[in-house]
């Protein structure tokens, strides 16, 4: 990492309370994580919907397979880019809420001190980790991109849930079963978190 010594950071005079308090609702990262095709992106696209149809229109979804086509599309999957994958989210997501967004991204993210790291980058009550829970067999069945099938026959490597380790929460604070309700079921569970 380059030295900082030199960089200072610049205030400006719109603060995140005042961007806050113009849009009426806290700024948050919501944090979906879960294994591949576990619905993270289903949901928060329902949980986003519903927001902006009852007015809440500061949000973002910051999606893994999005951010690999642009920010990221220098990373691959050891072990060593994950990690600097969820770093950059991070640090966007950081930027995201002090413009008083309410922030959703979606991320398999299978390392728990990564996203504990994230987390700690944000003001207390600011991050919500989200463990989008549903059993391998079950996204395998699923395999909504056909990674799986591709993870298995050798095309793809490191891929979580088959030759790479999917840490699971260990306290989040909230878990959706996506194997045993509806994106819909999921996504109400999300705005009763919310309280908006």
């Amino acid at each position: 990492m380059p030295e900082l010594k030199h960089l200072t950071w610049h205030e400006f005079s719109i603060s995140k309370a005042k961007r806050r308090a113009l849009s009426g609702h806290p700024s948050v990262l919501l944090w979906f994580t879960g294994l591949s095709g576990s619905g993270k992106s289903t949901v928060a696209a329902a949980v986003e919907h519903a927001l902006f149809e009852r007015g809440l229109q500061q949000t973002y979804v910051l999606d893994g397979d999005n951010l690999r086509h642009g920010l990221n599309a220098d990373l691959g999957f050891s072990d060593e880019d994950r990690r600097e994958n969820i770093r950059r989210v991070g640090e966007v997501a950081k930027l995201f809420l002090d413009a008083g967004l309410i922030v959703l991204a979606t991320f398999i993210s299978p390392f728990r001190e990564d996203r504990e790291r994230v987390r700690a980058l944000m003001e207390p009550g600011e991050f919500a980790e989200i463990y989008v829970k549903c059993a391998l067999d079950e996204c395998q069945r699923r395999d909504p991109k056909g990674l799986y099938q591709k993870a298995q026959a050798g095309e793809i490597r490191d891929f979580t849930g088959i030759d790479s380790p999917y840490e699971e929460p260990l306290t989040p604070e909230l878990v959706l079963d996506t194997a045993k309700e509806t994106p819909a079921e999921s996504a109400q569970k999300v705005l009763e978190y919310l309280k908006l």
